[in-house]
């Protein structure tokens, strides 16, 4: 229990000690690898999703930047729905919303918009995604960032759920 509690404390103070370079964060465009987890309804029926992203961070505040994503992400079925001719599902996510540093490095995020289907007539489904995570500084204008979240595609009262995992490379404008 102690190693587990000092273990903490060293990554909070990590946190603190980087506050000073990610603290009020400047613009900046991160890109990286996204990979979604169903949950829920979702894991009868889909596997592993996959793909990339870009964000673009524009700072308003000390603390609040706002944020626009897009990317794209494959989702799977699982095996028996392959063997049955299943193919996997392409989604282009179009976000818009807001990440807050939390003093210094760590930081919470919700963005809300659209999840395109690319199948023919597939449609347009609603896109919500609340986040935390940190960004941990490389230089003076790189970042990694490493996220976690829970992103919903809601359509015709049905609501595919994911826990999203994205770790990206940051670089200042």
């Amino acid at each position: 229990m102690k190693k587990v509690l000092l273990s903490l404390l060293m990554v909070a103070g990590l946190g603190y000690a980087a506050s000073a370079q990610t603290e009020g964060a400047v613009n900046k465009i991160s890109v990286g690898p996204d990979f979604l987890l169903p949950v829920g309804d979702n894991t009868n029926g889909l596997s592993l999703g996959y793909g990339g992203s870009a964000m673009g961070e524009f700072n308003v505040a000390k603390s609040l930047n706002l944020t626009v994503s897009a990317g794209y992400i494959s989702v799977s079925p699982e095996k028996y729905l392959k063997d049955l001719g299943a193919t996997n599902a392409g989604v282009i996510p179009l976000k818009a919303g807001a990440k807050y540093y939390f003093g210094g490095n760590f930081y919470g995020a919700g963005e809300l918009g659209a999840a395109i289907f690319t199948e023919n007539n597939a449609g347009t489904a609603f896109s919500f995604a609340p986040t935390v995570g940190a960004s941990f500084s490389v230089s003076d204008k790189s970042s990694i960032d490493l996220g976690v979240r829970y992103e919903g595609w809601s359509k015709n009262s049905t609501t595919l759920s994911f826990v999203g995992i994205r770790a990206a490379f940051a670089f200042g404008l």
